[in-house]
């Protein structure tokens, strides 16, 4: 292309050497070569490998473009930004993405395919998505070499973290393989990420999102301790070892001294309602009495001497009205870890 207009030249010449209409494409590559001049780094890679050669050759091609036409060709492309009320992402896999977590597993899983199956798709954008927890299984099951291709195309900090979570020997096996893997073509490459995509998606999707000993110890924790004592005996003389892993995902009443910090203690009283918490402590008796205890050690002691006398007040309590004041009492307290409020002390740790 052709300088701009230059002092004492003539018109005619001019107009001979400002361009003809530029192609969306010529428009496209000065706004790249504005951008890059201005230091920016730009996502390019998330062109085809068509439209990122296109382009190329289209930079290669042009020479001296005039300042008018630039100008011209910035406001255009600003306009047209201006003009965009809703950008959706390309492809089925940017689809995917930006749904992800409101489609159901089976629709999920069968679009996946679609995308897998389309020339277009990049198997390797699908696979970098997923977390560590489930490429791992993946990687320990692939040869050295698949382990190699495989973390390097993911990021740094994603290999560094499935590096971290394989057995000694094998890990420096595919870390030395990654240096050998400068050689391999982009062809290979890519079928292996279909492989790889192919087998996770082909996986069946989870009917549960918690585990076993998650969903029982649950599901225990707002029964009635008649009953949650009896479940457990049972599952101790079945497996002993799944029963102990329930216990740990259990949190009673009778749990809080020994799974809540004292300092975490006025906190959770600003959450529990009054009333229930007031039932809760006066129907503590036999093993739950020290839980009703370190509640009231653990708050101002004008505070603890009013619930000590409400208690009074309230006489005997009904079990049942016990059971259901100090489940709302727990539920709480499970809210607010949940929220990240308070932490739970594991049992075992001292």
């Amino acid at each position: 292309m052709a300088l701009g207009h230059m002092p004492g030249s003539d018109s005619a010449s001019d107009k001979a050497a400002r361009p003809g209409p530029l192609s969306r494409r010529q428009k496209a590559a000065i706004i790249v070569r504005l951008l890059a001049s201005e230091g920016l780094k730009l996502p390019l890679t998330e062109l085809s490998d068509d439209q990122q050669t296109e382009l190329t050759e289209t930079v290669a091609q042009l020479r001296l473009v005039d300042r008018d036409t630039v100008v011209s060709v910035v406001e255009e492309f600003c306009g047209e930004l201006e003009a965009v009320g809703l950008a959706f992402p390309g492809g089925l896999e940017g689809a995917l993405s930006l749904l992800d977590g409101q489609l159901s597993p089976s629709a999920s899983n069968r679009l996946r395919r679609l995308a897998l199956g389309s020339s277009r798709g990049d198997p390797w954008q699908r696979i970098a998505g997923l977390s560590a927890e489930v490429l791992l299984p993946v990687l320990e099951g692939e040869s050295v070499e698949v382990g190699a291709v495989m973390l390097s195309k993911l990021s740094v900090a994603k290999s560094a973290e499935l590096l971290g979570l394989l057995p000694g020997e094998k890990a420096r096996r595919i870390a030395y393989a990654v240096s050998l893997t400068g050689n391999v073509a982009p062809e290979t490459v890519l079928r292996i990420g279909q492989a790889l995509a192919a087998q996770l998606d082909a996986a069946p999707p989870k009917a549960f999102d918690s585990g076993p000993v998650e969903r029982v110890g649950a599901i225990l924790n707002y029964s009635a301790s008649a009953t949650r004592d009896a479940v457990l005996k049972g599952l101790e003389e079945e497996d002993k070892t799944f029963a102990d892993e329930v216990k740990k995902a259990i949190f009673t009443f009778a749990n809080i001294p020994a799974r809540i910090d004292a300092r975490d203690i006025p906190k959770v009283l600003r959450v529990v309602d009054q009333a229930q918490l007031t039932v809760a402590l006066a129907g503590a008796t036999g093993s739950l009495k020290p839980s009703a205890e370190f509640i009231l050690t653990n708050m101002s002691q004008r505070m603890a001497q009013s619930l000590r006398d409400e208690m009074a007040n309230l006489g005997k309590v009904k079990e049942k009205d016990a059971e259901e004041a100090m489940s709302a009492v727990v539920a709480a307290i499970r809210e607010m870890e949940a929220a990240g409020e308070i932490f739970l002390v594991a049992e075992d740790e001292d």
